[in-house]
């Protein structure tokens, strides 16, 4: 009862009561982030969400456009701007993806949505991480995001989708509060973020 109709009411509920308490703070990134990169405050880019089912999730814009020609890695974490990596510390650019739980796109604990071009490298284990809607937080995000391997992820995931219930929901948010608060797990290194995944044979 809860995975099927109990949680996305409290989803799309705690999403517009989080989105009204936050939105001075809201209003106050868009317009430093609308300063610093010129007049572009917000990051869009197509996921997958449950099924596969593409979406467009939405976060603050952390980093810089890579010039044309340039050899910067797009993951590089040296096009973050000074701003973005407050943002990022205390993990504010997640904020805006309220607005992809209003509109049922996401939930606020799942599986995080990843790169659509990993789609066609899972196998069926893996590929049951999009059984659910993808989350803001999960059971990954909460024991290693970034420090542990992808198939330690994957596997968390999983687990996650086959144990869903209030008092872990609970439990992921409250760890997640824990973790931001503490400022842990936020990449894994000064170069890079978490590195691309090649699929199981890479």
């Amino acid at each position: 009862m809860y995975k099927n109709l109990f949680k996305k009411i409290l989803d799309r509920l705690s999403a517009l009561v989080l989105l009204s308490v936050l939105s001075p703070l809201l209003l106050i990134l868009i317009a430093l982030l609308w300063y610093v990169n010129n007049g572009s405050p917000f990051f869009l880019q197509t996921r997958p969400g449950k099924h596969g089912r593409k979406f467009r999730i939405i976060k603050f814009k952390t980093m810089r456009d890579i010039p044309e020609g340039s050899e910067i890695d797009i993951h590089s974490l040296k096009r973050v701007t000074p701003l973005g990596a407050f943002i990022r510390k205390y993990s504010l650019d997640e904020i805006l993806q309220l607005i992809n739980v209003l509109k049922g796109d996401m939930s606020l604990v799942g599986p995080r949505p990843l790169l659509l071009e990993y789609l066609p490298l899972y196998n069926e284990e893996q590929s049951k991480r999009h059984n659910v809607l993808p989350g803001i937080t999960g059971w990954a995000q909460v024991n290693g995001r970034n420090t542990i391997s992808w198939d330690e992820k994957f596997k968390l995931d999983v687990w996650y989708v086959e144990n869903i219930s209030f008092i872990l929901d609970m439990e992921i948010i409250y760890k997640t509060i824990l973790k931001v608060f503490h400022k842990a797990d936020i990449n894994q290194g000064e170069e890079t973020t978490m590195p691309v995944w090649k699929g199981n044979n890479a």
